[in-house]
């Protein structure tokens, strides 16, 4: 297409098209269209190509955007995803979850005065047209080193690693509890933010690759020990998945849900799967209250909109503006109809057999350290709730066998690396994702995954 100078001045920021709050709540689809070729060209010709790109240092994995714009503008789309995938393994993936608004478009140049490029959604768009068109990863000149790795986590760390391996001519064989692979990409994130076909699409993709999948294996202390004898390598991406508990009064009462089982178990609900973990659960007709504020907290609002809830409320002991999930999540719920109360924190969940509510304080900000809170005198108040959902975050989650095979960890449970790389304190084991680094955001588990899959290839051939 033809490119204009300053083109941003005349063509605004257009997001593909969004499907109606009250359509979308029906059902279980992502909410946002992909772009057709033109508008992709379009919005992509909005971009200044600056001359240091701050979306590129912004991005955790240090994609070269600006680049695979410009492709994007001149209909080069197989060379855009060739080069989305050298930067980041699982490009589609993050051009969906990925907080966009905190990131790349976050420090575009134009964020300020004239909206930022649409990033998130251009990258979803290379992927998807790419690989429907037939593109894949061209291992041609890729040869077989002899050399196994196991890799314990079907997760975005754990998949990232096997691409890198992949392409240096490792057989990597990934192990993960889970019947398909993803992780949490799969069974915590809802179908709204990320459909499943597209982590099917990827088996596909990492299948056609050489990556072996072992699914629904759930790895202990014995098959552990096996794999560290048999493969020249181990990579540990089980992520985090301990939820914090707040310790409030009540907590074991009927109706209390944690955020985490219930996203695993409604995932599995649309997969037909069944598991003997899955507590039930119904939240039809029901008011839902959701303790926290992060993107978690907002998968779960949304989540229990489209099971049905009368009524869904999430309350978050700070401001709006102090949410440390993304703020587009935020606007979604709202629009879907999730009331939001600031300001509150919990105290106790009230109920006497089965959950009745929450009593909640509101909170202020304190004379003391910067960003810690005091409650407000005389302002406790009990909030009615049939169903309530805590979403505090999650904690590490170490294997027992983890020390037993001198993996070092950290005050915390965390894994303990060396540099970037993901070394433990045992020469054959790699770790990366949010087992080290506690929970964080599935961009930094796949550069994690990305450096460790390098470096075990660098040490093994």
């Amino acid at each position: 297409m033809k490119v204009r100078p300053f083109q941003f001045l005349d063509v605004p920021r257009r997001l593909p098209r969004e499907v109606p709050a009250k359509l979308r709540v029906l059902g279980w689809q992502e909410i946002h269209a992909g772009f057709e070729a033109e508008g992709a060209a379009e919005q992509s010709a909005r971009c200044l190509d600056c001359g240091n790109p701050y979306c590129e240092w912004k991005c955790p994995v240090h994609n070269p955007i600006p680049d695979w714009l410009a492709l994007v503008r001149e209909g080069r789309l197989f060379e855009a995803a060739e080069l989305a995938h050298s930067t980041n393994p699982l490009p589609e993936v993050c051009g969906r979850v990925c907080p966009q608004d905190r990131l790349c478009e976050g420090d575009c140049t134009l964020h300020t005065g004239f909206e930022a490029v649409t990033i998130g959604s251009i990258e979803k768009y290379i992927v998807d047209e790419a690989f429907r068109q037939g593109w894949r990863p061209d291992l041609s000149a890729v040869r077989a080193s002899g050399r196994r790795v196991a890799i314990i986590g079907a997760g975005p760390a754990g998949l990232a690693c096997a691409d890198r391996l992949a392409r240096a001519g490792i057989e990597a064989h990934v192990f993960d509890r889970y019947q398909q692979i993803g992780g949490l990409l799969s069974y915590g994130i809802p179908a709204f933010k990320l459909e499943k076909s597209v982590m099917d699409v990827r088996r596909d993709v990492l299948e056609g690759m050489g990556v072996v999948f072992h699914l629904g294996v759930d790895v202990g202390d014995t098959m552990a020990r096996g794999l560290l004898r048999d493969y020249d390598a181990l990579f540990l991406g089980t992520g985090a998945t301990t939820p914090v508990d707040a310790g409030l009064p009540g907590r074991e009462l009927p109706g209390v849900l944690s955020a985490l089982p219930f996203l695993v178990a409604n995932a599995r609900r649309q997969r037909g799967e069944k598991h003997a973990d899955d507590a039930p659960f119904a939240l039809a007709g029901r008011r839902v209250l959701v303790l926290g504020g992060g993107d978690t907290a907002m998968d779960c609002v949304r989540s229990a909109v489209r099971l049905g809830a009368a009524q869904v409320t999430c309350a978050y002991r700070r401001g709006e503006a102090d949410m440390p999930g993304s703020a587009r999540e935020v606007k979604h719920a709202r629009a879907e109809g999730v009331h939001f109360m600031f300001h509150r924190q919990p105290l106790a969940i009230e109920g006497e057999q089965a959950v009745s509510g929450v009593r909640l304080v509101a909170t202020r900000a304190s004379g003391g350290r910067a960003g810690s809170l005091e409650p407000v005198p005389g302002s406790e108040a009990s909030v009615a709730a049939d169903v309530v959902i805590q979403s505090f975050g999650f904690r590490a989650s170490p294997a027992p066998w983890w020390s037993d095979l001198g993996i070092e960890l950290d005050a915390r449970g965390r894994v303990a690396t060396r540099g970037p790389a993901g070394a433990t304190s045992h020469p054959k084991i790699f770790a990366g994702g949010d087992n080290v680094r506690g929970a964080d955001l599935v961009v930094t588990a796949v550069f994690d995954g990305r450096e460790a899959g390098t470096a075990i290839a660098r040490q093994l051939l």
